[in-house]
């Protein structure tokens, strides 16, 4: 195995997902293991479902990224939208760690997804502001200026037609409120053009789970 390879874990509101990637290259070197998140959200449920991919992979004392669906400072979950509130204040890194023996690193899940996209993707070798939503149980954000993350924005908190526009404009609300694609895709467009209005961004990227 190549000394560049991490294991990736993804933490989603109804999924936990793994694979192993190379962090030089970019490559997705596995197939992506997906587990479901369990109700309630709780952390060590939570953990214990990190811990079985580790243990899938055979992983255990290597290296592990997570991207985690909260705002994360310093490996701690400061935030909880679509996860249980117990999460708020756990150290992350801290968690994982004990229960898989993994150095862990953990940063927000649109963040990484962002970080990916422009070392990656869409967004690499574009400056100026670059912005990256993720479509899933929320409404994730990453915001690049001039190729420099600013870390934690969470855009899809922002207030929409009264409510949080997560809570508007998910790929959850939809399912929830069975909006056919012509419905949820005015209201997702609602969002985009609040987020174009804010922050006039040269590039706008879209992902998901």
């Amino acid at each position: 195995m190549r000394n560049t390879t991490v294991l990736g874990i993804d933490v989603g509101g109804s999924g936990i997902k793994g694979a192993l990637v190379d962090v030089m290259s970019g490559e997705m070197l596995t197939e992506r293991i997906r587990l479901e998140t369990p109700q309630p959200a709780m952390p060590d449920s939570m953990a214990e479902v990190v811990a079985e991919i580790v243990r899938e992979f055979d992983w255990e004392g290597k290296v592990l990224g997570c991207g985690f669906p909260a705002i994360v400072k310093g490996g701690v979950a400061r935030s909880a939208a679509n996860i249980h509130h117990s999460w708020i204040g756990v150290n992350i890194e801290a968690l994982l760690e004990e229960v898989t023996g993994c150095r862990v690193h953990a940063l927000n899940d649109a963040d990484a997804a962002g970080i990916a996209a422009m070392q990656f993707g869409a967004g690499r070798d574009i400056l100026g502001t670059v912005i990256l939503i993720t479509i899933g149980s929320g409404l994730g954000s990453a915001l690049f200026t001039d190729g420099f993350l600013v870390r934690n924005t969470e855009l899809g908190h922002i207030f929409l037609n009264g409510m949080i526009a997560e809570h508007y404009a998910s790929d959850a609300t939809r399912k929830q409120l069975e909006l056919d694609w012509e419905e949820w895709g005015g209201r997702f467009n609602q969002f985009l053009n609040h987020v174009e209005r804010v922050f006039s961004p040269d590039l706008i990227l879209l992902g998901g789970g």
